[in-house]
């Protein structure tokens, strides 16, 4: 059992033909975060995986504890409030947990006006077997 977490079955195209996704919703934190060495590390524009971040990329770090409900690496994420969609690309610190945090670039200014807030967060995952037979 995952806890508080609603899922849902409803199958989505995703791009790629006949590829689809399972769609899962669940409430995090959320935050925002930019590319300044002083909010993440030395080269702040590489995330976790090794990817380039640039301004007006739409992505997200997600706490570690959501890597084992399958937002890993490129999982696409819709945020309440928020328009499209976005990408999983940075991992947070281990200390936080069902937690996100934003990617703004370099505004620092909307990063703090965003704060910190409940959000709801739907995520897509390839479906299992068992999902789709």
């Amino acid at each position: 059992m995952i806890g508080a977490l609603t899922v849902g079955l409803l199958l989505v195209s995703c791009g790629k033909k006949g590829e689809s996704l399972v769609w899962h919703e669940m409430e995090v934190t959320a935050t925002a975060y930019n590319s300044v060495s002083w909010q993440t590390s030395d080269d702040p524009s590489i995330a976790a995986w090794g990817d380039t971040l640039r301004p007006g990329m739409k992505c997200i770090a997600v706490s570690r504890d959501l890597l084992k409900l399958g937002l890993v690496r490129d999982t696409p994420v819709k945020i309440s409030g928020m328009e499209g969609t976005y990408l999983v690309k940075d991992k947070m610190n281990a200390r936080f947990k069902k937690h996100i945090d934003i990617y703004m670039g370099l505004d620092i200014r909307e990063a703090r006006e965003w704060g910190r807030k409940k959000v709801t967060i739907s995520y897509g995952l390839k479906p299992q077997k068992s999902e789709t037979e």
